[in-house]
């Protein structure tokens, strides 16, 4: 329909129209949203993305799939452009990185994998030692 949405098909908020017959888009880092139209060598800017943050964003009400809904104790919004007031940028076209060190976590796994193995043996262990004892008994 020429809106721009997320990726779950949501609207963004404000609404922002995209022309069905531009060639190409281009969201810069201060939430502007551009196109190129044909036969035009200059883009044409269509709309603003703001961001909105909050005094306390734990007091947002999750909702699922990354949604949060507004509630009083969250604070009152705080509405600016991206890089400004302290608020985030936006990084248009890039994929985040995983912040998990791969190396890290296999040692991690090794020693709790190991530490299980210890632990196991010791519980084994104690039992064939209560076996052995009920044995004497008798």
């Amino acid at each position: 329909t020429g809106k721009l949405v997320t990726t779950q098909g949501y609207a963004v908020q404000p609404d922002i129209a995209i022309p069905t017959n531009r060639e190409s888009i281009n969201i810069g880092a201060d939430g502007t949203v551009s196109v190129r139209l044909p036969g035009q060598s200059a883009e044409q800017k269509v709309g603003q993305i703001t961001i909105t943050n909050f005094v306390n964003p734990a007091g947002l009400k999750a909702m699922g799939g990354n949604l949060f809904q507004v509630t009083s104790a969250a604070g009152q919004p705080q509405e600016g452009s991206p890089g400004t007031q302290g608020l985030a940028t936006i990084s248009s076209g890039s994929l985040e990185a995983s912040n998990v060190d791969t190396v890290e976590e296999i040692v991690k796994m090794i020693i709790v994998q190991r530490a299980y193995d210890s632990n196991s043996k010791v519980v084994q262990a104690a039992d064939e030692m209560l076996s052995t004892t009920n044995g004497l008994k008798r």
